[in-house]
């Protein structure tokens, strides 16, 4: 029993030291943003000069089977306001469906108003979308290279506000901007969905860029400098986040990705759960790929020490999720342990600090949530149940997204599987017929609906100990696992 005991406090507390030193690193990342904030150090949109010669930008729509959003999507960018002599479209076209006829028209209706748009067909659909914008960009006409998913609807102004920024600095080969939400309203999942993205787009971006540090560029709603895209080797397609990829080559080849803020390219934010798991999947499962295959680059390289912490659990921060359901899994074991034995009270009061990592990243998302918002107890008042839902939300995916990070680490390979757009943004529209949609509950999720009861007697537990220190994260993991449980079979049944 000594050894059993010795192993679960072991694996517990070492999983919440991960989880304790991670979010020490997002708190410094606040501490970066709200320095650069006050000081007014944050980017601005680019004044552009009356004699600006304006570079020929190419714009890539790399698109799979979109009929409900390529139409939408091909508007807006051929709307763009940018000279049409310096503006080329190529509709990276992998589908097999109707879309491509709807596209095809599209393109057709655009050519005659004088737009130099086309739809590109490569022979093979080999690479996913890592494969298809490496072949936009063999023949692409220009010097620099926007990109966006089938999701975006990107304002007029995007392209004028961010390639000049590209003249300030011959070493800055990607500007990135932030995402907005066109139905961030529609449900709770949305909000909680725009919540994190808000946070991670208005304090992790921001705090990466005015420290010096490593960022990504974020797949979309971004423009590459061609020759950057070269000299880091090109796009591959052996991990799921070829852009997180690409963006640590880049910046390890000496390049620079410059973040602006104050541009926004709107987006639909995935409104079912199947949608968010299969979005959640290919991010965290990506990024466990990105990690082993980059990770000892970076800390081999002469990066600054802060550099390369902050880039390790940038590449680590998936990683999270295995810590999750490792403290989860081993809260009611130690719960036993706190009230039936006498000779870990040491290790145990350790590991009870380590807790206080919950409270960092509390900090973090206030921080990203205040933002655009006025006064401080309206913003406290909607932030504390957002958070509280946040939190149980995201341990409720862990064991979903701890799976595609252990698949990651062990190199094993599963396709792009890219999320089903439904293009709704009022409460009257869903996904009903959505031919996209998948039909077929993963056996997953019943271990979810499993782990929801598990937590549950741990609330029991902690009344029959009259031990209530792990009341709390019991409370969220229960709620949060019953809440994906619930939403997968209810939206599925719905489709």
């Amino acid at each position: 029993m000594y050894w059993l005991e010795l192993i679960i406090l072991t694996l517990y507390t070492g999983a919440l030291s991960f989880i304790f030193v991670y979010s020490i690193s997002q708190l410094n990342l606040v501490y970066k943003y709200r320095k650069a904030k006050r000081k007014n150090l944050l980017p601005q949109i680019p004044e552009i000069p009356a004699d600006y010669n304006h570079p020929v930008v190419t714009v890539q729509l790399p698109v799979y089977n979109e009929l409900y959003v390529v139409e939408r999507l091909i508007d807006a960018v051929a709307s763009l306001d940018w000279p049409k002599d310096k503006l080329e479209i190529q509709v990276l076209d992998d589908s097999n469906d109707e879309t491509l006829d709807l596209i095809a028209a599209k393109v057709a209706e655009w050519q005659v108003k004088g737009i130099d748009i086309t739809q590109v067909r490569r022979p093979e659909r080999k690479g996913f979308k890592a494969g298809a914008l490496q072949y936009g960009m063999k023949i692409a006409k220009g010097e620099f290279i926007a990109i966006f998913d089938a999701d975006f609807v990107p304002e007029k102004d995007f392209l004028k506000n961010t390639v000049p920024h590209f003249a300030h600095d011959g070493k800055i080969g990607v500007v990135q901007s932030r995402w907005g939400h066109i139905n961030e309203n529609y449900s709770m999942l949305t909000k909680l969905q725009a919540f994190g993205l808000n946070t991670h787009f208005f304090v992790e971006q921001n705090g990466r860029s005015s420290g010096g540090h490593f960022l990504n560029f974020n797949g979309t709603a971004g423009v590459w400098r061609k020759s950057c895209i070269n000299d880091a080797g090109g796009w591959k397609a052996d991990t799921l986040t070829e852009d997180l990829d690409l963006s640590y080559r880049a910046q390890l080849k000496g390049w620079q990705i410059f973040y602006v803020s104050n541009t926004v390219a709107p987006a639909e934010l995935p409104a079912a759960m199947g949608a968010i798991k299969s979005q959640q999947y290919r991010w965290t499962k990506g990024a466990a790929e990105t990690s082993k295959k980059l990770l000892p680059q970076v800390l081999r390289s002469n990066l600054s020490f802060g550099t390369k912490f902050h880039a390790a659990f940038h590449l680590l921060n998936s990683a999270i999720f295995i810590c999750i359901v490792v403290t989860a899994m081993l809260s009611i074991p130690v719960l036993f342990i706190r009230n039936l034995s006498t000779g870990w009270v040491t290790l145990l009061n350790i590991s009870s600090i380590f807790l206080l990592g919950y409270i960092f990243l509390i900090i973090f998302y206030w921080n990203g949530f205040k933002e655009k918002r006025e006064g401080f107890w309206k913003t406290l008042k909607e932030f504390v149940p957002q958070m509280f839902m946040l939190l149980s939300v995201f341990l409720g995916l862990s064991i979903h997204n701890a799976v595609a990070v252990f698949e990651g680490w062990i190199g094993k390979k599963t396709p792009f599987v890219r999320t089903p757009k439904f293009n709704i943004k009022s409460k009257k529209e869903g996904w009903k017929g959505n031919k996209y949609f998948v039909k077929k509950i993963n056996p997953l999720t019943v271990v979810e609906g499993l782990l929801s009861l598990y937590f549950m007697a741990g609330l029991g537990l902690a009344f029959y100990f009259q031990d209530f220190a792990l009341l709390p994260f019991h409370i969220l993991l229960s709620l949060g696992f019953l809440l994906v449980f619930y939403y997968t079979v209810q939206h599925t049944r719905n489709a």
